[in-house]
């Protein structure tokens, strides 16, 4: 949270403000919520770009699903699973059956998503950042030197974000299941299924602990 920190000093600094005449004091508040609509539509343009490019672009295996605290320094080739479903490596299509398509499908379709549930997550947590800041002046400097915005966003990320963090935990044993069958029918695809069984039983408790800490 130290962005919020960081702006809860800007608002504290910027405080000689509201000691200003009244209509002075309500320009400035009409420009916070003008600020705060215009990051709102910004927000929502790019999170809808992003929930395109994951549908209509090509999937990087290397860089799907990846875990803190994971080696991640093996050097593989790159490979990406196409809308059609078909399997690349450093750019060349790789020989497959109809049956290998429809797998690699089904493990496309699972892993992006994953990725629009982040999106999603990161989308209420931004909604909650900008809806704690978006009132009066006053309002919003005096929660800004108490510290209770911050406790706010911290409240409402967690009741909210939390609970869908865990729902892609849940999700782990399904992608690690169609990981495991690609590799018996395509060999090409091993370096790639990444997901092991301590991934899925650590995940919850990862989670946890990080929300502890808000």
């Amino acid at each position: 949270m130290n962005l919020f920190r960081t702006t809860a000093l800007c608002l504290a600094l910027a405080m000689p403000l509201a000691a200003q005449a009244a209509p002075r004091d309500q320009s400035i508040s009409e420009e916070i919520r003008q600020e705060m609509a215009d990051a709102r539509v910004e927000m929502h343009a790019e999170l809808a770009k992003a929930r395109k490019e994951l549908q209509t672009e090509n999937l990087e295996l290397e860089n799907s699903i990846r875990f803190a605290g994971r080696d991640e320094s093996r050097d593989l080739p790159d490979a990406e699973i196409t809308p059609d479903g078909d399997f690349l490596i450093e750019g060349k299509p790789q020989p497959i059956d109809s049956d290998q398509r429809r797998q690699l499908l089904a493990y496309r379709g699972q892993v992006i998503g994953i990725a629009l549930t982040g999106i999603e997550i990161g989308e209420k947590s931004a909604e909650a950042a900008l809806d704690a800041v978006d009132g009066s002046w006053f309002g919003l400097v005096f929660s800004a030197m108490t510290g209770s915005l911050e406790r706010r966003i911290e409240r409402v990320v967690k009741q909210q974000v939390q609970p869908a963090v865990l729902a892609i935990c849940k999700q782990l044993p399904s992608l690690m299941d169609s990981q495991q069958r690609l590799v018996s029918t395509l060999p090409q695809f091993k370096p790639y299924a990444t997901l092991e069984q301590d991934d899925i039983t650590d995940c919850e408790d990862e989670v946890r602990n990080e929300f502890a800490s808000l």
